[in-house]
């Protein structure tokens, strides 16, 4: 059963790829409304401000291949677009991501790393709230090797925030592992996974939605930005 093996394999890597997610159709449509979102860059964080991503949000949320996967009664806190193309080809070294989009400041000792984001406020909350995230990345196009796939340290999730010398400690430890995904598939993961990808070197499209899962509310005072 796809459940009991994802949900396990998920506890244990801290990450699991679904084939399938979202059909040819709705992968087209899907197409059509990011086309032109990146305006020549890497993408946009702000997504959930469009309906379409919102409704989106929402099936994935209903979706039985994932849902089992997803914190309970999450909502969508966040959806970027990354688009890796011929014109805009980057590499991302290893790294967490540790950062969640919020309303306004709050003062809390707890709270770190405060930044804006496409006029956005951003800040690294407590590790606690960082574990208990997901992310769902959409992918539009198929997303291989050559293409700049993701690359995961498995397991180091379950380490909280990690220095430098613990990550590549890790990474020697645990070993890297390519996560190649089909057009239309998803890859769920934890934001606290070590993760990297390189650049492309066969140069093609590849368009993710990065989707960004969370509990409905936040301590410390904290909001979210978006809760869909």
């Amino acid at each position: 059963m796809l459940a009991a093996r994802a949900v396990s394999e998920f506890k244990k890597s801290g990450y699991f790829v679904i084939p399938g997610v979202i059909d040819a159709v709705l992968n087209r449509r899907l197409g059509a409304f990011v086309g032109g979102l990146a305006n020549g860059g890497p993408g946009s964080r702000r997504l959930l401000d469009e309906a379409w991503c919102a409704h989106l949000a929402g099936a994935l949320r209903g979706n039985a291949k994932m849902n089992s996967l997803l914190p309970r009664n999450a909502v969508a806190v966040q959806c970027t677009l990354f688009d890796k193309s011929p014109i805009t080809n980057w590499l991302v070294a290893l790294h967490q991501d540790l950062s969640i989009p919020v309303k306004s400041r709050v003062d809390s000792p707890e709270c770190s790393g405060w930044s804006e984001k496409e006029g956005q406020m951003y800040v690294q909350p407590p590790v606690v709230v960082l574990e208990q995230l997901v992310a769902v990345r959409i992918h539009l196009d198929d997303c291989l090797v050559e293409s700049g796939a993701l690359r995961v340290v498995p397991e180091s999730h379950s380490q909280g925030r990690l220095s430098p010398e613990r990550a590549e400690e890790l990474r020697r430890q645990n070993g890297e592992t390519v996560v190649p995904v089909a057009r239309g598939g998803a890859l769920v993961m934890r934001p606290l996974i070590l993760h990297a990808s390189s650049k492309a070197t066969e140069l093609r499209q590849r368009r993710v939605l990065h989707f960004v899962f969370g509990p409905r509310k936040l301590p410390l005072g904290l909001e979210w930005q978006w809760a869909v």
